[in-house]
């Protein structure tokens, strides 16, 4: 039986916000945790609710550029990707203003802020006036959500409500750029470096330094099943014939999938095999540098944190 409600209406989803509540929320990308983040206690539901580290940080979701300034230094080089790229996946890492406190950031300097595109997520964060932090909405480390039942199956009865916004259209988390200095990408999506090279007209380097955004992290994004990743359907067939005779249960992802397809159905395909008892997950590593880089990203971390 379900205990936290599922609802339809932004108002009432800005309104369990605003009285200190928490609401998983829909976005292009994954559903997110909501809280509002300068509500202290709040934000400390959303840490307790998916049993997330303290010191690992969150984004701040916003309705514009303008109400971003509030949170971060939106400058040069943010206020263009911003121009590009909002509302869209893409998360920039700016430096902090006092509004942010260290419950957000983890005690850093710099504060990673959003503008969803989702016009439910952009409805509540107006009602509410305020940003609002928005990790995935599941367990932490686990698979992430891209329907209201995934919030369901890792929150439920740990949460106030969900606002059903339908299955998420990009299926993987933000690209995360560090805007602080030199460029990095911190986490792959939907945005790529070539997308921020050629809007900024300025070369991404290497990541490099210290976890200072979500997944970052060496695992994470991980099924119960084992994750093998494999570059071809031949070594694919070939392990998934191995393990079988073995008398495992496997389940392979990503044959004949476009990687459009592939990144918007990659965490439904990894509950979906946990969901069907499978102990093996065989996952084909895409190739290329656009989509494909994300996707690599979720898949590596996933299979390191099953590796055993």
């Amino acid at each position: 039986m379900t205990v936290t409600p599922v609802i339809s209406g932004a108002g009432e989803a800005a309104a369990i916000l605003r009285a200190g509540g928490i609401v998983g929320l829909p976005t292009e990308t994954v559903y997110g945790l909501a809280a509002v983040a300068t509500d202290s206690s709040a934000v400390a539901r959303v840490f307790s609710a998916k049993g997330r580290p303290n010191d690992h940080p969150l984004i701040v979701h916003v309705d514009s550029p303008e109400m971003a300034s509030r949170y971060g230094d939106m400058n040069e080089t943010a206020t263009k990707l911003a121009s590009a790229f909002w509302p869209g996946p893409l998360t920039l890492l700016l430096e902090r203003t006092p509004l942010v406190g260290d419950d957000i950031t983890g005690g850093r300097d710099t504060v990673a802020v959003r503008m969803p595109r989702h016009h439910a997520a952009l409805a509540v964060i107006g009602l509410c006036g305020e940003g609002l932090v928005a990790p995935s909405a599941n367990r932490f480390g686990h698979v992430s959500p891209t329907t209201v039942r995934h919030v369901l199956d890792d929150l439920d009865g740990l949460i106030d409500a969900v606002l059903d916004g339908g299955t998420c259209e990009v299926g993987i988390e933000s690209t995360i750029v560090d805007c602080t200095g030199v460029l990095q990408v911190l986490r792959p999506g939907a945005v790529t470096v070539a997308d921020i090279e050629a809007c900024t007209g300025r070369p991404v380097m290497d990541t490099r330094g210290p976890s200072r955004a979500p997944g970052m992290l060496a695992s994470h994004y991980a099924p119960e099943a084992r994750v093998h990743l494999v570059r071809s359907v031949d070594d694919a067939l070939g392990l998934e014939a191995e393990l079988v005779a073995d008398g495992s249960t496997v389940v392979l992802l990503g044959r004949g999938l476009g990687i459009t397809e592939y990144a918007a159905t990659l965490y439904e395909m990894m509950r979906h095999a946990d969901d069907s008892g499978a102990r093996h997950i065989i996952a084909l590593e895409p190739t290329g540098e656009g989509l494909e880089a994300a996707v690599r990203d979720r898949l590596r971390k996933a299979a390191a944190d099953t590796a055993r």
